[in-house]
């Protein structure tokens, strides 16, 4: 982003092309999340998210391909249901922030994660690295 007054407009989408959106404005934060929920959503040991303000996020194409999971506690979880793509977590379109999978930008999104929640979750056979990243023992959030 070449000019922090002015950042460019970020885009991004699912594997298969089907659902796009874009980010207008600045990424707020970005980490990683050790829960449960996203081991097994993602078949990983974390996942990396960021989150933008509702008022700088356009949902561009494919809105009735986007199916949601509701765990029995948590927020529901994003997809789209042609490929599978995770997406987003909570309410895109109505919630303040919007939670966005950092792997889902077409591009560099231009900040890196710069913390690590439910750290007391995290997978015994993948150890969260001594990267000098603040660790939330549950929710950076809650």
């Amino acid at each position: 982003m070449s000019d922090p007054r002015h950042p460019a407009v970020l885009t991004g989408g699912c594997l298969c092309g089907a659902v796009r959106f874009e980010v207008s404005g600045p990424i707020l934060s970005a980490g990683y999340c050790h829960c449960t929920h996203c081991q097994k959503r993602t078949g990983t040991g974390s996942s990396a998210n960021c989150r933008v303000a509702q008022a700088d996020f356009r949902l561009l194409e494919g809105a009735e391909l986007l199916s949601s999971y509701q765990p029995p506690t948590g927020v529901p979880k994003l997809f789209c249901s042609r490929c599978g793509s995770a997406l987003f977590s909570g309410d895109p379109l109505s919630d303040q922030e919007v939670a966005i999978r950092l792997g889902c930008f077409d591009r560099d999104p231009g900040i890196r994660p710069q913390f690590r929640q439910f750290v007391d979750s995290a997978a015994a056979w993948e150890p969260v690295p001594d990267d000098g990243l603040t660790r939330y023992p549950r929710s950076r959030y809650a």
